[in-house]
């Protein structure tokens, strides 16, 4: 019975390595769940394996728990053996762990080895190295885009666009009172004027109340 190893790495974190051996009769299921044994993530989330190529473009699906509209289109993990998808001594598969948080991982088989070690209960975690990003719950105040700093930091490029940069906080609010509020006040004396320009006019002749004692 051939053996997989599989070297799974983070998209963004390259840092955070794990490499699983696998019996190749095993299931993608099987190396799901086997990944998540080693992130600490709980593993009943909706995830994908991707065929992949050379520069990780995606080909066919194979879901865990996916949504009702792509049952149809797809084929599932714990029906899918390993050895059924190896094309290639090196072959790539795209990953996506959460669809509700996604973390995208690289799976790249690294080596074939021919014989199981009677000793070894498969899937092996072979080698670890590199803590996984801690997921918080998406209503958590802590919680953080699991995409990175950088897919966050894009909700903000109206900012620097504009070269915006912290000490311009304060022109910012100056442009904000001279600017917006002035608009509002002249809207405010405007209809003012509507309101009471008829009723009191520079032509109207009003009676001086402070010569009445002279007669």
């Amino acid at each position: 019975m051939a053996i997989y190893k599989f070297r799974i790495t983070f998209e963004d974190f390259d840092d955070v390595v794990r490499e699983i051996d696998i019996k190749s009769n095993q299931t993608f299921e099987d190396l799901h769940k086997a990944i998540h044994r080693s992130t600490g993530y709980n593993a009943e989330k909706s995830s994908s394996f991707y065929v992949s190529t050379d520069n990780w473009l995606k080909g066919d699906e194979i879901a865990y728990l996916p949504s009702e509209r792509k049952k149809d289109r797809v084929v599932l993990m714990e029906n899918s053996k390993l050895s059924g998808f190896i094309e290639d001594p090196h072959q790539k598969f795209y990953y996506i762990y959460n669809f509700d948080r996604p973390y995208d991982f690289h799976v790249e088989l690294v080596k074939i080895i021919l014989d199981a070690d009677p000793n070894i209960e498969y899937p092996f975690l072979a080698k670890s190295s590199g803590e996984a990003p801690k997921i918080m719950e998406q209503n958590s105040p802590q919680a953080v885009d699991p995409r990175g700093a950088a897919a966050a930091a894009s909700e903000f490029d109206f900012l620097n666009e504009m070269n915006f940069v912290p000490e311009d906080t304060d022109e910012l609010e100056a442009m904000g009172e001279m600017g917006i509020n002035a608009e509002e006040r002249d809207e405010d004396e405007e209809s003012e004027e509507d309101e009471f320009g008829d009723e009191f006019s520079d032509s109207d002749n009003f009676e001086d109340d402070s010569h009445k004692d002279d007669y």
